[in-house]
């Protein structure tokens, strides 16, 4: 560190500690960061602004939610917690001898209500998507639109998830897989359900505010749990804490930023 900072002429550490304090650096635990290379952001933000902007216009008319997929593992995940001080011990993630089995959840968060439509199973497929999509539908039979609010991966565009919904309105939408291309014709049937999708910018996570849920649950009910012989209950332990939300809720919406205090 000295050698780093020889133009200061100092010759200890502590000299140096001094030093930063009096300009007021200090350690800082960094933080993952990436920046959205998306060309088109500022587009995208603004069109889906636009469809918010109906929403509020004519909330029993039209419904925005904001849609993410979540998993969780058998296996406890580490974090901080209470212990005694002064003592060697330290709070333990209790591993089992399981194989790290996985759960993957599927979350559509209300953006005006704090609504929150989830389900969860082993494996996420463009069935369980499919039927994701009638299950939102039916949660907001009124509504003549739902707009979705999802990230690029491009599954989100299978030919059988566009199947089943009305066409697609939005001038943005993610590569489709090469695979998949032969799937697509002129000739390809439209579904009836009302929802249209919206797409965020690429690699833009803090633009998806159901995220912040995510570490919700992870804080409150995944970090160091004791659950890990006891798949079933960690399941349903998660369950239960998304059905609280399951009517809305204004305590959801202020801990993910779209309700302020």
């Amino acid at each position: 560190m000295l050698d780093c900072c020889d133009w200061l002429s100092l010759r200890t550490l502590g000299g140096l500690c001094q030093f930063l304090a009096r300009v007021d650096i200090g350690l800082k635990r960094g933080r993952e960061y990436i920046h959205s290379p998306d060309r088109r952001y500022a587009e995208k933000v603004a069109y889906i602004q636009t469809c918010w902007q109906q929403v509020l216009a004519q909330p029993e008319q039209y419904v925005l939610v904001y849609l993410d997929e979540f998993s969780f593992y058998r296996q406890p995940s580490l974090s901080t917690d209470y212990s005694a001080l002064g003592q060697r011990t330290v709070p333990l993630a209790r591993r089992s001898y399981h194989s790290n089995t996985v759960c993957r959840g599927i979350g559509a968060l209300n953006a005006l209500t704090g609504q929150l439509t989830y389900s969860q199973q082993s494996r996420t497929s463009t069935k369980r998507f499919v039927q994701f999509y009638h299950d939102l539908a039916q949660a907001y039979p009124q509504a003549t639109t739902i707009f979705v609010v999802q990230d690029n991966w491009s599954v989100h565009c299978h030919p059988d998830i566009l199947a089943v919904l009305e066409p697609q309105h939005s001038p943005f939408t993610p590569p489709i897989s090469p695979a998949w291309s032969h799937l697509y014709t002129t000739a390809m049937p439209t579904g009836h359900l009302p929802i249209q999708m919206l797409f965020l910018p690429t690699y833009a996570p803090w633009l998806n505010p159901i995220e912040k849920l995510w570490r919700w649950v992870r804080q409150d009910v995944l970090h160091l749990h004791r659950l890990a012989d006891a798949w079933p209950e960690l399941k349903q332990r998660v369950l239960d804490f998304m059905s609280q939300f399951q009517y809305g809720s204004p305590d959801l919406l202020h801990y993910v930023g779209l309700l302020p205090y």
